[in-house]
């Protein structure tokens, strides 16, 4: 069950209508994280620009490659709702998520992912190169923030509990498969 309840448009001050109505506009619905973030118009602004990073990662890396990369951050994170989200896009996109064919850029943008994720202080130089040769500085600068979006987004999604959409329900991941070699699900089951 969710920490923090889902503004009502009905029942939302009049700023609060306004910033619902945006959203509505420029991404056709309110999903269950929106409608949480709404509480503070600021803080869903800050997360929403995860779009304007994914608007300039995407014509570099490509779709499907943008959105392994944020399945592996979210994965890495054990966010269940963010998982389940990239999970069904991988679905939709005709692939098998247990069975993806990658290459070499592939890997090494999956790799650059996880480990954003689990420490970024820990961002090899070996990695680092290889990610090199394959995008500009400023293209690793948009991917990296990018990331970092990512991770905010499992944040807001894990610590306030955020409930899976209705039309994620079909594609919800398990937890104990899923998050089973992420670092941080490993320390979280530890603390239990």
């Amino acid at each position: 069950m969710s920490r923090i309840s889902k503004v009502i448009y009905e029942e939302a001050l009049s700023e609060i209508q306004e910033e619902y109505n945006r959203v509505v506009k420029h991404h056709g619905s309110v999903s269950n994280m929106k409608a949480t973030l709404l509480h503070s118009p600021a803080a869903l602004r800050a997360v929403l620009e995860w779009y304007t990073l994914f608007g300039k990662v995407k014509p570099v890396i490509g779709q499907r490659l943008s959105i392994l990369f944020c399945n592996a951050i979210s994965r890495e994170n054990a966010c269940t709702l963010c998982a389940t989200y990239m999970q069904k896009e991988i679905v939709d996109g005709g692939e098998n998520p247990e069975e993806l064919l990658l290459d070499e850029r592939d890997e090494t943008i999956i790799a650059f992912g996880r480990q954003l994720a689990a420490d970024p202080n820990r961002v090899s130089e070996e990695l680092f190169a290889r990610l090199r040769s394959y995008l500009t500085e400023a293209q690793i600068v948009d991917l990296t923030v990018f990331g970092a979006l990512m991770i905010v987004n499992n944040v807001v999604n894990s610590a306030l509990r955020v409930e899976v959409d209705e039309g994620l329900r079909a594609y919800t991941i398990q937890p104990e498969i899923a998050f089973a070699g992420s670092s941080h699900f490993q320390n979280d089951r530890e603390a239990l």
